[in-house]
């Protein structure tokens, strides 16, 4: 249900926990408490893992088994009742408290808006790192942009989006979620913003730290673009994301996994097939992201 036209959007915010941050998660909900305006439903997913303990308000959903990130994530969306849905991991924190009604002026401004990306920050340094700016050219981290993708843990998606093209894909476990249910909302006429002024803390990482890493990420390349891609296009993409790939990948235990992946995903059923138009190959083009990078 949509909040009337004249009342403020509501919000809610979708933790995944895998039980090994208690104390990381307590600080993820207090900054998300702590917002000014009307107050954010909170929603914890313990996935695969016994409920934590929360502060009184805060709903828990306890799924038997690990669902994988984007599962996870559909979980909460379906426990959530809200007019916009934040995801954030349960290492991050809204460091300003006024987030929320800054995302409340986004939407409301803007109605064919359907996702903003906020501005990852590292809580010590205080840099971005590029791999957090959804851009090809990523310039100054600090500048605001339209975009053609986002960050699963650091955004926040109106509900309508997923009305109308439908939740994230959960086979896909990790990786590339983002990026499939990206595709479809441009797809579909909808804008995602890449809001610097939308900050996140979370210390920095690597994508690598996972042992899963190299084969999920090839795996997952095949099947974003066996369901969403022209068939030119998906050629093109897999090909220039190989070269990539091979350019970059410096331990041959990193390739034996890609390789598996790449295979495994050119093998196996991706779910449905709906390619994206050509008009919204030649807006991802006009926005600085064709979908070949």
């Amino acid at each position: 249900m949509s909040s009337t036209p004249d009342a403020p959007l509501r919000i809610a915010a979708v933790f995944l926990t895998m039980g090994d941050r208690p104390a990381e998660l307590h600080r993820a909900i207090r900054s998300v408490s702590d917002q000014l305006g009307d107050p954010v439903e909170i929603v914890v997913v313990a996935n695969g893992v016994p409920a934590p303990e929360v502060p009184d308000g805060v709903k828990v959903v306890t799924l038997p088994a690990n669902a994988g990130i984007p599962g996870g994530r559909n979980a909460g969306l379906a426990a959530a009742n809200a007019d916009i849905v934040m995801f954030v991991d349960d290492d991050g924190w809204l460091p300003r408290p006024t987030t929320a009604e800054r995302l409340r002026e986004l939407f409301a401004a803007d109605p064919r808006l359907g996702i903003v990306s906020f501005r990852i920050v590292d809580p010590e340094s205080g840099v971005t790192q590029r791999r957090h700016v959804p851009r090809v050219r990523v310039g100054d981290p600090g500048e605001s942009s339209e975009v053609t993708t986002f960050l699963g843990g650091a955004a926040a998606i109106r509900q309508a989006v997923f009305d109308d093209v439908g939740t994230f894909p959960a086979a896909f476990f990790y990786a590339h979620e983002e990026t499939d249910l990206a595709w479809r909302a441009l797809d579909a006429g909808w804008r995602i913003r890449y809001d610097a002024d939308s900050v996140l803390c979370h210390p920095a990482t690597s994508p690598t730290r996972h042992q899963t890493y190299f084969r999920l990420n090839a795996r997952n390349r095949v099947w974003l673009a066996k369901r969403n891609l022209p068939k030119p296009v998906a050629v093109a993409y897999l090909a220039t994301w190989v070269a990539l790939t091979l350019a970059r990948t410096r331990t041959l235990s990193g390739l034996s996994a890609w390789s598996t992946g790449l295979l495994e995903g050119l093998r196996t059923p991706c779910g449905r097939r709906k390619p994206i138009a050509w008009r919204t190959v030649w807006r991802m083009t006009r926005l600085g992201r064709p979908p070949l990078v």
